[in-house]
């Protein structure tokens, strides 16, 4: 069955949806949650298999064609790669991809690509075990590793990114040496702009290492030209000149990419965000135990989406950080 498009009240077309499977994670980032970890829900608030079908479904029905499935950590959410089996089946969808920690990924890769899995997303703040310990507070590096070799062997699974969060005081000296493992592997790596979704409520502007800086000192060691950028990308993607691999940077903070967003996320217990930064969010879990149909769901989306914020206003005064982490939310 079909419905009208999902548009918001500033003409963007709402194609992309990211759901949070869980609010769970195996690591403690410093940018992301505080050492002790956070309150989690509980297993009844969170969206069963069933529920989260049902609801992509209903937005597929309106024209979301690419899905990401995110936590937290979402391998952590038990039989996982069950879900992604009845994901990738929904109809319209184009594809499916997942973000994850890599922790679980050498357990779990097999059944992640036969599920039908289309790319992967592996987070990997530091390729030094110390300063990989220092940032996660897990001392997991050579198992992630591991994990992203593993996955590798698939050639289903790429293209692989990998995805380092920019943080000033930390991420300057990890910029060449992932420069070079992405000439060296069949990676793209990505830097991401360190953003105020963390736990502990430390973010402050300056910590912020721009994507230009870090473009800058690639490009002085091994030139870059950039690839085009594909409308609604978050990415802004450089080849490296020689042809050997390419490199992208995701620049929320100092270059947003709000003008053509065509996202919406779905947290674990089933609200939906029009924006990583929304202050308000839309229950949908409660209407959908309650026996909604498909057609008031459907109606509670498109409201919620003719409200979605113009722009994230991080940069602007007065600018307000969302209750809810990172990891709450689902990236």
């Amino acid at each position: 069955m079909g419905r009208d498009p999902l548009q918001d009240g500033h003409g963007r077309r709402i194609s992309d949806l990211r759901v949070s499977v869980t609010d769970r994670c195996n690591f403690r980032c410093q940018y992301c949650m505080p050492a002790e970890g956070l309150p989690w829900l509980q297993r009844a608030e969170v969206l069963r298999f069933e529920e989260i079908e049902r609801l992509v479904a209903v937005m597929a029905q309106m024209g979301v064609q690419t899905l990401r499935l995110t936590g937290g950590e979402p391998l952590v959410r038990r039989d996982f790669p069950k879900l992604a089996a009845l994901l990738t089946a929904v109809d319209g969808l184009d594809e499916v991809s997942v973000t994850t920690n890599g922790f679980l990924l050498e357990r779990d890769a097999a059944a992640l690509v036969a599920a039908g899995i289309d790319r992967f997303n592996i987070s990997v703040d530091s390729l030094q075990r110390d300063r990989f310990y220092a940032q996660t507070r897990r001392d997991a590096l050579p198992r992630v590793l591991a994990g992203l070799e593993h996955l590798a062997a698939f050639p289903e699974a790429h293209p692989i990114k990998v995805n380092a969060v920019a943080i000033r005081g930390f991420t300057e000296q990890e910029v060449l040496p992932f420069a070079r493992f992405a000439r060296e592997h069949p990676y793209e790596v990505r830097f991401i702009e360190y953003m105020p979704l963390d736990g502990d409520r430390t973010w402050k502007p300056e910590q912020v290492l721009t994507g230009a800086e870090i473009r800058a000192a690639i490009h002085a060691a091994y030139p870059l030209e950039p690839a085009q950028r594909d409308p609604h990308a978050t990415a802004r993607v450089h080849r490296f000149a020689d042809g050997q691999g390419q490199i992208g940077f995701i620049n929320p903070v100092s270059e947003p990419f709000c003008d053509d967003c065509n996202r919406l996320r779905l947290t674990a217990d089933g609200r939906l965000r029009t924006c990583l930064f929304s202050l308000h969010e839309t229950d949908l879990r409660g209407p959908l135990r309650a026996g909604a149909t498909d057609d008031d769901l459907e109606q509670l989306i498109r409201d919620a989406v003719w409200a979605k914020e113009l722009k994230h206003r991080v940069n602007d005064p007065g600018f307000v950080q969302p209750a809810r982490t990172m990891s709450a939310i689902g990236g």
